[in-house]
């Protein structure tokens, strides 16, 4: 690995086999802990246009994804599939963070590390539980959506810090329970408690993004609110989709003036 430590996380970005980049991601944040690496916050990284991820899945649509039906095995298996997708491409992301935008505090490269190894612990345990109802990451499609909004954040941290984490991660905040609920219904206890610890480290990742998101605001004397709604209206004209976690958002770190805003969106 390269001895500095955004251009170690690019390498690990890079990475096609899932245990090679999970392992090296590992070997990335021990490093970084010991102070085996070197940060130069200020290098400019080359664009990465296109992460590293395995030939399968297959890439399609999102109104092409097959159903995730509860009540049977496969149904379960598809649904813990499209999760470990989600967590795989929520390790490039937060590689990306990374390594794509210069002149940030190191806390920020620390804090978009430590994430990025806890969405590899999470991908090896939604893959565990769905090699326990015999599937295999791989064996069903899956859609690119996480990446496009990488892609359209690419020039710009804050509206990185804006739109991935309290958006699309925080999305996650707001449907894990709904999920849960039916896979307890379905009597899947292992998948609900494996989606227990999941949400409880996800509230930390919108957390760190909320805390980002304002630190690139007040660097630029721009108002988070109404900087996040301007933002909504360019990247989500059609507007954000509810119902809402309002616990789990409070505990990651939204303010009362975006919990209003959001319910009366």
């Amino acid at each position: 690995m390269n001895s500095e430590m955004r251009k170690t996380a690019a390498e690990c970005l890079l990475m096609r086999h899932v245990d090679d980049k999970i392992s090296a991601v590992r070997t990335l944040v021990r490093q970084w802990g010991s102070r085996e690496l070197q940060l130069d916050a200020r290098a400019i990284m080359p664009a990465v246009d296109v992460p590293g991820r395995p030939e399968r899945p297959h890439l399609s649509r999102a109104n092409k994804m097959p159903r995730r039906g509860f009540g049977t095995i496969e149904g379960r298996a598809i649904m813990m599939h499209a999760i470990a997708h989600i967590e795989f491409n929520a390790i490039n992301l937060a590689l990306d963070a990374v390594q794509r935008f210069p002149d940030m505090p190191e806390s920020y490269y620390s804090d978009w590390l430590q994430v990025a190894l806890e969405e590899s612990y999470h991908f090896e345990l939604i893959r565990a539980h769905l090699r326990h109802l015999g599937g295999e990451y791989g064996d069903y499609d899956a859609h690119g959506g996480l990446w496009e909004m990488c892609e359209k954040t690419a020039h710009d941290v804050l509206t990185r810090m804006a739109l991935v984490p309290r958006v699309l991660e925080a999305r996650g905040l707001d449907v894990t329970p709904g999920i849960q609920q039916k896979l307890a219904q379905a009597g899947d206890d292992n998948a609900v408690s494996i989606l227990d610890i999941i949400l409880r480290d996800e509230i930390g990742h919108v957390k760190i993004g909320n805390h980002w998101f304002r630190y690139c605001c007040k660097e630029k004397g721009v108002d988070p609110v109404v900087t996040f709604t301007e933002l909504l209206a360019e990247y989500y004209p059609k507007g954000l989709m509810g119902p809402y976690n309002m616990v789990a958002r409070e505990q990651a770190g939204f303010s009362e003036q975006e919990m209003v805003f959001l319910m009366n969106a």
